[in-house]
């Protein structure tokens, strides 16, 4: 029984490091901006380039913070991590054979775009969930969109919302009107394909629903918990 103990504490270790290290991660970015992500070093590899200028979130026009909630995640500061009436209608639409929805939150973006590998795999799924979980506990609202902010894509190798503001409108991510935040939300779909200065016209209706929305999520306090 000794022997069986002994051959079994290294085992045992090595499972709690890896149990210890996501914890780990998570406790330094609550403090430390991300110096890169998987997503970057990939684009950048493709060929893409990196821009990335991290801002505190007072540094970010709250403009920003009222479009993506809109556009991305209108619970956000009422779920936990997971929108679970929008992954069932995500859930339903896709059963009745409708343009595929994801149902995933801006807390969930967050966890797979700074710790995780881009894809759509099972196992990846599964380490974004423990991800979100980390984040949701450890580093609250505030700092999950204020890293979301920071990381998301903007355009091909432009991350976060300062590059974001200054490729696109030439200035800094504070002086950003209601407009100009609204094409960004717009766009964060699929920013290597839209434009958020001279926007189509399917961008140009997507930020008018999105700024006309930004008034309810003001309206009614929905950003209250990141917008002091």
């Amino acid at each position: 029984m000794d022997q069986i103990k002994r051959r079994g504490r290294p085992i045992l270790t090595a499972l709690l490091i890896l149990a210890l290290l996501p914890i780990g991660a998570v406790a330094i970015h609550r403090i430390v901006p991300p110096p890169t992500t998987l997503l970057m070093v990939k684009q950048a590899v493709a060929g893409n380039g990196l821009t990335y200028h991290w801002r505190g979130i007072d540094d970010i026009s709250p403009r920003l913070v009222e479009a993506v909630i809109a556009a991305e995640d209108a619970r956000f500061c009422e779920h936990r991590g997971f929108d679970f009436k929008a992954i069932e209608k995500a859930l339903d639409s896709n059963a009745r054979g409708r343009k595929v929805r994801g149902g995933s939150t801006i807390s969930q973006q967050t966890a797979k775009n700074v710790f995780l590998w881009p894809g759509r795999d099972w196992v990846r799924k599964g380490f974004e969930a423990g991800y979100t979980l980390l984040i949701e506990t450890l580093w609250g609202k505030r700092r999950i969109m204020e890293v979301y902010l920071n990381v998301a894509e903007w355009a091909p190798g432009v991350y976060g919302a300062e590059a974001a503001a200054r490729r696109w409108y030439g200035k800094s991510a504070a002086d950003l009107t209601p407009r100009e935040a609204a094409r960004l939300a717009a766009i964060l779909p699929s920013p290597r394909r839209y434009q958020a200065a001279s926007p189509g016209p399917y961008v140009r209706r997507r930020a008018g629903r999105i700024q006309a929305a930004m008034g309810t999520v003001r309206g009614e306090g929905l950003a209250a918990c990141v917008l002091r």
